[in-house]
């Protein structure tokens, strides 16, 4: 998730990156280059095109409207579900911090390691990128032969976690703790374990597929029609109506 300071008015009028904008580009283009063509011939009367009644469409507006309702707020949820399972990420980590002070210095010191290794790994894991080796070296205090080991991984962040429970069993067998002590700094990680699935089932669980391509292809041919219906009445104004209209669906959509 990218976090923004607050922006003017004019920053969120005209900001890029981390909008939808890039994606619904070459559409909606396609959308207003035949809005102008239809608008023009209807404003110059090169050519007559019969009007389609706007009753069909304003129903077809009705129901697209209730999915894409639907949609808006089945993706909300998902993000304010991802937002939680991070704050417990924070938290748990923290907690961490504080209950590994009855370790050893170099142990705790590994402890710690870890969970930011881990951190690090399930960002780069969700976001299907791979960590700047430098960066995570600088960040965690990984070894580069750790580092290399970690890249070996078909599931690092698990793998990972693995290291935090070998290092509290060693830390329970050489007498550091006591199985009370164990049990409870164990629970971090099974928390963190939860964290990890919890986002790993938000980023590969998409909505329903037949009910994408039924929404996709509705909007799509909602959007392509619409100014057949409206350049008669719009004219030379047709691209900028439709334009807006288009942005607005074809944005929900993905």
């Amino acid at each position: 998730m990218i976090v923004r300071d607050q922006p003017n008015i004019f920053k969120v009028l005209f900001s890029w990156r981390g909008t939808i904008l890039p994606k619904v580009l070459p559409p909606l283009g396609v959308v207003m280059l035949i809005s102008a063509i239809v608008g023009g011939l209807s404003y110059t009367d090169v050519v007559y095109l019969p009007d389609l009644p706007l009753v069909g469409f304003t129903l077809i507006g009705v129901v697209l409207s209730i999915f894409l309702g639907f949609k808006n707020t089945a993706c909300y949820e998902r993000w304010w579900e991802a937002r939680k399972l991070w704050g417990i990420l924070i938290a748990n980590s923290r907690h961490f911090d504080r209950d590994c002070r009855i370790l050893t210095q170099a142990r705790r010191e590994r402890v710690i390691q870890h969970v930011i290794v881990f951190a690090n790994v399930l960002r780069d894991r969700l976001r299907h990128q791979t960590a700047n080796p430098t960066e995570l070296v600088e960040t965690s205090g990984l070894s580069p032969h750790a580092l290399q080991q970690l890249h070996q991984q078909a599931n690092a962040p698990q793998y990972t976690l693995s290291l935090i429970q070998w290092e509290l069993m060693q830390a329970l067998k050489e007498g550091e703790i006591s199985d009370i002590i164990y049990t409870q700094m164990n629970q971090h990680v099974a928390e963190l374990s939860i964290v990890q699935t919890g986002c790993d089932r938000i980023a590969t669980t998409p909505l329903p597929f037949a009910y994408s391509v039924l929404l996709n292809r509705t909007v799509y041919f909602f959007c392509f029609m619409l100014p057949f219906s409206l350049g008669s009445t719009l004219g030379i104004i047709t691209p900028l109506l439709v334009g807006i209209l288009a942005y607005t669906f074809l944005g929900l959509t993905h």
